[in-house]
């Protein structure tokens, strides 16, 4: 009898393919011309837009995270929104927060929490405002306006103690709330403390400890995990050229990346530049000045591995022809247990005593 196994060399073949096409990228926010550009992890080379400008009304991203359906999610400064795209053609599904939901102004930080719902920081009416995270409708406010002497609130952060952080843009310091309720319960980095000045897209680094832009400092400061004492600059003011740093990331290769918006017209402004994340020490312009058009460099996001375009058609190709197969051959098992059956009904009938 033939195997009825479901036939593995299509579908084999098509996985080998599909993995010939899996890349992960670096997104890059460009707020000048409302877009998310898209570079090689391996080398930084434009690889083109993905979300191309102005796309569903994008206009001043400011923000980017992945949220938990595997969509991005951007943040439209300037028309209060929160958009969503498709990570793989980045095709846009939709307005997710709309237009100044819940007093939303100036939406810049995101995040979302253990409780699958999002965070926005509204940098204009000093609040921290939360949404449903699978329909985008308003649940309130979560940190009230000016609680604890938030003013300009920025980047956003939930740390391992499941309290939220947040950069204070214009009190230089990073403040601490309740991660259930929102209350207010200390300023965790004190007010330029190490120098800290205006600070930017505050992230948990590898080493658990908390690593934040300093926009006017041109530098990326370290401060103690459970303290929130400073550990001094990682990055210090100006290396590489850098100019308004913004948003920082880990590679794939333990790098740190730090977008240089360049609000001061220096050397390395629109880039986005690599350094060593232990030492801090300058590698490189990782993502060069201006390529591809980028202007105003804001958010930075790596994607997970992701397939090319046509990777799906080869895979869904080869899925269908491994069930045409397998029904051929199911068939064709059926026909022939039929006629054996037959066959030994007929021999019984003629042949009792058989």
């Amino acid at each position: 009898m033939k195997s009825l196994a479901f036939p593995a060399l299509p579908v084999a073949l098509a996985l080998l393919c599909f993995g010939t096409v899996m890349r992960a990228d670096w997104l890059v926010g460009s707020y000048a011309t409302n877009s998310v550009l898209r570079y090689s992890e391996t080398d930084g080379s434009f690889l083109g837009p993905l979300v191309a400008s102005s796309s569903g009304g994008l206009t001043g991203p400011t923000a980017g995270i992945f949220g938990p359906d595997g969509l991005l999610y951007v943040s439209s400064a300037a028309t209060h929104e929160v958009l969503r795209y498709r990570v793989t053609d980045g095709a846009f599904q939709g307005t997710f927060v709309t237009a100044g939901s819940g007093g939303l102004n100036g939406p810049q930080g995101l995040t979302f929490g253990a409780d699958g719902n999002l965070y926005v920081s509204s940098s204009y009416t000093n609040q921290i405002l939360r949404y449903n995270g699978a329909t985008g409708a308003l649940l309130g406010t979560f940190v009230s306006a000016g609680s604890g002497g938030l003013d300009y609130p920025d980047g956003l952060a939930f740390g391992s103690d499941g309290q939220l952080y947040v950069g204070g843009f214009n009190t230089n310091s990073v403040l601490r709330y309740n991660g259930t309720n929102g209350a207010f319960v200390d300023t965790f980095v004190a007010a330029n403390s190490g120098g800290l000045s205006t600070p930017e897209y505050l992230r948990f680094g590898p080493d658990g400890h908390l690593y934040v832009p300093s926009w006017s400092g041109d530098n990326v400061m370290k401060f103690d995990r459970t303290t929130g004492a400073s550990l001094g600059a990682i990055v210090t003011a100006g290396s590489g050229g850098l100019d308004t740093a913004r948003e920082i990331a880990w590679g794939a290769d333990g790098k740190l990346y730090v977008t240089s918006f360049g609000a001061d017209n220096g050397s390395a402004r629109d880039a986005v530049l690599r350094f060593d994340a232990t030492t801090g020490a300058f590698i490189d312009p990782f993502i060069t000045v201006g390529s591809g058009g980028l202007d105003g460099p804001t958010f930075l996001i790596r994607t997970s591995a992701i397939p090319e375009p046509g990777a799906y058609a080869v895979l869904a190709g080869a899925v269908v022809l491994g069930v045409a197969t397998w029904r051929r051959r199911f068939l064709s098992s059926q026909r022939g247990s039929r006629s054996s059956s037959r066959l030994q009904a007929e021999s019984e009938w003629f042949n009792p005593s058989a």
